[in-house]
C-alpha cells in the first residue's frame, strides 16, 4: 500500500516512514524540511518519495499534491502526524500568535490535508486515515490551553469522519499518546530550551517514537473490515492528572 505521512522529517513521522517501509510498503515523506526528508528517503530507498509540503499552507498542499507521480498518487493510507505545542504558560499569558500557529498546524493542516485526499479513497471504495491526537485532548492540565484543545478537536473530527463513512469502506482512527520522548516535541514547545525539554522525561521511561509507530502499523494492516476508533496510550509511569485546587 502507499502511506502518506504528513511530519515525516522527524519523530512519529520518521519513525512511522522506517516501520511501513520495513514492511514492504511504499510511504510518501512530507514535511517542511526537504534536507531532512532527502536524508531519510535516501535512507529508505526507493519505497520513499520525499515531498516537501507545509500543511499550514493550503496552496503548498494542493500544488505537491498535484505533483505526485502517477504511481504515487492511489494513497491508501494517510497518516495526519505533523503538529506541534508552543508554550507551557497559563491562557493569559500565552502568546496570541502561538495559539494561532498550533491551531493552523494541528487543526486547519490536518483537515485541508484530509479533504484533498478522501474524496479519491470514497471513490475507492477503501482508504484509511490515521490521525494523531493526544491525551491532552481528553485530560485537560495547567499550561495545555489551546494545545489541548486543538487535539480535542483532533478526537472529535475523526469520530465525526467515522460518521460519515459508514459503508463506504474507508476507516478513520485517532491516535491519542501520553508521555513520549526521543522526539523534538519539548524542545519546539519550550523553543529551544533543551535543558527544560530533558525535565520533562527525567527520572521517566516515557512511550517512544517506535511505539507509536508499531501502534500506526497494527491499524493500517487490520483486516479492512475493523476500525480503531480512538487509541489511548501511556507509559505506566504516566497517571491522570489531580484536579487543581487552590488553597488560601
Amino acid at each position: 500500500m502507499i502511506v502518506f505521512i504528513t511530519g515525516a522529517s522527524a519523530g512519529f513521522g520518521a519513525a512511522m516512514a522506517r516501520t511501513f517501509v520495513k514492511g514492504g510498503h511504499q510511504v510518501i515523506l512530507s514535511g517542511r524540511r526537504a534536507d531532512r526528508l532527502r536524508a531519510l528517503a535516501a535512507e529508505l530507498g526507493a519505497a520513499a518519495l520525499p515531498v516537501v509540503i507545509d500543511v499550514s499552507d493550503k496552496l503548498s498542499i494542493h500544488t505537491a499534491l498535484a505533483a505526485l507521480p502517477e504511481a504515487w498518487r492511489q494513497i491508501d493510507v494517510l497518516i495526519n502526524n505533523a503538529g506541534l505545542a508552543l508554550g507551557t504558560g497559563p491562557a493569559q499569558n500565552a502568546e496570541l500568535e502561538d495559539w494561532e500557529t498550533m491551531i493552523a498546524t494541528n487543526c486547519t493542516g490536518l483537515v485541508t490535508m484530509t479533504r484533498a485526499i478522501l474524496p479519491a479513497m470514497v471513490a475507492r471504495g477503501s482508504g484509511l486515515v490515521i490521525n494523531l491526537g493526544s491525551i491532552a485532548g481528553a485530560y485537560p492540565y495547567p499550561g495545555g490551553n489551546v494545545y489541548g484543545a486543538t487535539k480535542a478537536f483532533v478526537e472529535q473530527f475523526t469520530l465525526n469522519l467515522r460518521a460519515d463513512l459508514v459503508g463506504t469502506g474507508v476507516r478513520a482512527s485517532n491516535i491519542a499518546p501520553g508521555l513520549c520522548g526521543g522526539t523534538e516535541f519539548s524542545n519546539v514547545r519550550m523553543k529551544g530550551d533543551d535543558a527544560a525539554a530533558a525535565k520533562v522525561y527525567e527520572g521517566t521511561v516515557p512511550l517512544t517514537a517506535e511505539d507509536i509507530a508499531d501502534t500506526a502499523y497494527w491499524i493500517a494492516t487490520l483486516p479492512p473490515h475493523i476500525n480503531i476508533n480512538n487509541i489511548e496510550m501511556m507509559p505506566t509511569c504516566q497517571g491522570f492528572s489531580p484536579f487543581t485546587i487552590k488553597r488560601v
